[in-house]
């Protein structure tokens, strides 16, 4: 998928995001995601989702996946992801499914808070981000959205509802 005016809220956003297809393959993540994993980001895309978490953390993942497939989201699943370096972190695994136009299944927008830097600083970042990213998407709406061709379209639709369901989230319980 081209790079959208939607996506681009996500660049260097504070927020751990990547998109999977429908198979749990990495097909795009932001910065922060390759930075917290210690990965450049052509070292992620094209790889499992599974060789970010140990392999006693992979049932957790594929229970996720799961859940996805079955409700169309995830919040909050409790997940151990590994670095590059092989240390580890808990992290909150937060997912809302993209469609095609045709309301076909084609993959997720995942965020991930790394639990151990949930300070009220942090939370506070994350929150004017979610504020800020939806209005960024409502002026979209209003003046390109009519405009946009059907993958872009899609782009839009899915992250507006990744950002609503995280505007929704009561960050503090994370903690």
């Amino acid at each position: 998928m081209p790079q959208t005016e939607a996506r681009k809220t996500l660049k260097d956003a504070p927020i751990m995001w990547r998109r999977i297809n429908s198979i749990g393959m990495i097909l795009d993540c932001n910065s922060t995601y390759a930075a917290n994993l210690g990965y450049a980001k052509s070292e992620i895309l094209g790889k499992a989702i599974f060789e970010h978490v140990p392999k006693e953390s992979w049932e957790s993942m594929n229970n996720s996946l799961k859940i996805w497939f079955e409700t169309g989201k995830v919040t909050d699943r409790k997940i151990t992801f590994i670095r590059q370096d092989k240390s580890t972190f808990l992290g909150s695994l937060q997912a809302t499914s993209l469609y095609d136009e045709n309301k076909n299944l084609i993959g997720s927008n995942t965020v991930i808070f790394n639990l151990t830097e949930m300070s009220d600083k942090h939370i506070e970042k994350y929150e004017e981000f979610f504020k800020e990213s939806n209005q960024k998407l409502e002026e979209i709406k209003e003046k390109e959205y009519d405009q946009l061709d059907k993958d872009s379209k899609s782009e839009y639709n899915g992250l507006k509802e990744m950002f609503q369901m995280l505007s929704e989230i009561n960050l503090k319980k994370l903690k």
